[in-house]
């Protein structure tokens, strides 16, 4: 299938070819004409799917109908600074040969020339909840005329608290609207949020949601928590590799493995919350340009990092939830590219690893590396999600997985 038979508009597909876009990807397909239909959408899509311009495709297809340009037509929420300015830039190269205005409002950044852009006049609004509530509140936007709102990755912002502020901006917008609404995973929380945002939505959903991308070769290793940045560095070195996103689970811990990998000679620099927003862009843009070899980054600061030619990713500890891991690795191994997944796990994370084995439905087996061995008298932490009876009863949902994957 070509673009040319999703009834496009011939300024978007000339755009197309000129980025290099043949074929749209699967997301894409089913997307965009169930999009220009005017219905509502609960698309499953992950990260690296596509999906961004399976929403600002046909959302700048319809809004080039109008001729009194300079009206907010669309609005698309994001949950983090980052994914809101990835947004913006797909979404102003795909607008290049258009006079559609785009504008960025987010938190960290001064509200002044924001109001200054609204007040030119825009026809898509990118947002993150809380800075637009301020422009709301401020009276610098309204939303009157707005067609369409999409809600991506929805699944991080009921995750990142934001479920009262969806609230809000919902009683703003018009009643007869379009809504899309598109989440890594269509959970109970999603499928409740849905039933509030949407009315009668056509469902789309790319096959392998919660699988990893298969370009992405995923390793696990067995290692003693105090010797994972050292191990980490070792492979760096050892392989030299010249661009690594590494994960951590907290700020303080990004903090500390940043210290460490620049005292072991890998210039390395934090992504997370508590950084300013001019830190955060010179940390991605030196990332980018290769000043930096190591970025280690919180799983929220992550979202968003669009890097297409990142070939390693580093789980330095696994992740609570199982599907963040999904999120984690497809920041590598995009657009078909061949990706490496590295994670570490210590005792203490064994049931992560086993959760992560149902959400994969396959067997993990972390190996060793020599001077790095896990020492084998420890024993895990003493925590309900390492008792007998959760271990029993991840067990049973893996083999209920296979049985279930076997009769389908």
């Amino acid at each position: 299938m070509s673009f040319q038979s999703l009834s496009l508009d011939p300024i978007l597909l000339e755009t197309l070819t000129k980025l290099g876009f043949t074929s749209p990807t699967p997301i894409q397909r089913d997307a965009i004409p169930a999009v220009l239909t005017g219905n509502d959408l609960l698309a499953s899509a992950e990260t690296g799917s596509g999906k961004t311009a399976a929403f600002l495709l046909p959302l700048l297809n319809q809004i080039m109908q109008h001729s009194d340009l300079g009206i907010p037509r669309a609005l698309v929420l994001a949950p983090t600074r980052e994914l809101a300015q990835q947004i913006m830039k797909h979404g102003e190269a795909l607008a290049q040969s258009t006079a559609i205005q785009f504008v960025l409002l987010q938190g960290g950044a001064n509200i002044g020339p924001q109001c200054e852009k609204l007040e030119k006049g825009v026809d898509v609004v990118v947002a993150t909840p809380g800075r637009l509530l301020d422009h709301l509140i401020k009276g610098s936007l309204k939303l009157d005329h707005i067609q369409s709102v999409v809600f991506d990755e929805a699944d991080r912002l009921l995750d990142m608290g934001f479920k009262d502020e969806i609230q809000r901006i919902r009683r703003r917008l018009p009643a007869r609207r379009q809504s899309l609404l598109f989440s890594a995973t269509i959970d109970k929380a999603i499928e409740e949020l849905a039933q509030v945002l949407l009315e009668n939505p056509t469902r789309v959903s790319v096959e392998g949601t919660n699988k990893a991308a298969t370009p992405i070769t995923q390793q696990f290793f067995a290692v003693d928590e105090e010797k994972k940045q050292k191990l980490a560095a070792y492979l760096i070195g050892k392989n030299n590799w010249r661009q690594v996103l590494v994960f951590a689970r907290t700020k303080q811990l990004v903090d500390e493995y940043v210290k460490e990998f620049n005292l072991d000679g890998l210039p390395a620099s934090a992504l997370h919350g508590d950084k300013t927003q001019g830190h955060r862009n010179k940390a991605l843009e030196q990332f980018k340009e290769g000043k930096i070899r190591v970025l280690v980054a919180t799983d929220v600061a992550a979202r968003g990092i669009d890097i297409p030619e990142l070939s390693v990713v580093m789980n330095l500890e696994l992740p609570f939830v199982a599907e963040d891991y999904i999120h984690r690795i497809g920041r590598t191994g995009r657009a078909g590219k061949e990706g490496l997944a590295l994670s570490f796990v210590s005792v203490d994370e064994d049931w992560m690893l086993q959760e992560l084995e149902v959400l994969l439905d396959e067997r993990l087996t972390p190996q060793w590396v020599s001077g790095f061995e896990p020492d084998l008298t420890r024993e895990p932490k003493s925590i309900k999600r390492n008792s007998t009876s959760a271990r029993k009863a991840r067990d049973k949902k893996r083999i209920l997985g296979q049985r279930a994957k076997k009769r389908s």
